[in-house]
């Protein structure tokens, strides 16, 4: 499990391993705005409907940027995994957008979980 970005997912762990320690909720948060230039563009693109590439990439770049700031500071607190991801986007202005990742930075073994018995 050297490179994180294949330990991240949605789901609540990854079938084969357990959760050995938990570190709490990472994030990476982003705001993005398009400049003068790419609205002026992405208005053109509105008149003649379809996908709007402009803002399809904007929103795509935010979303990297703010997953890979989730992921170093995963790494920054000891994780090897990051589960339960998901995203958020909230418009701060008109034309800024938030756009946050975030997941609980956990650190995952091999093999079933321990079976702990409790008084007998």
């Amino acid at each position: 499990m050297n490179d994180i970005h294949s330990w991240v997912t949605t789901a609540n762990g990854f079938d084969g391993f357990h959760v050995v320690r938990g570190f709490g909720i990472v994030r990476g948060i982003t705001c993005r705005s398009r400049s003068v230039v790419g609205s002026f563009g992405a208005g053109i693109q509105q008149l003649f409907g379809g996908n709007i590439t402009l803002y399809t990439e904007l929103a795509e770049v935010a979303r990297r940027e703010a997953y890979e700031l989730m992921i170093v500071h995963a790494v920054q607190m000891g994780a090897n995994a990051i589960i339960g991801v998901r995203y958020d986007a909230t418009e701060i202005v008109p034309g800024v957008t938030e756009v946050l990742a975030y997941g609980t930075a956990v650190v995952m073994a091999a093999g079933a979980a321990p079976v702990t018995t409790v008084g007998v």
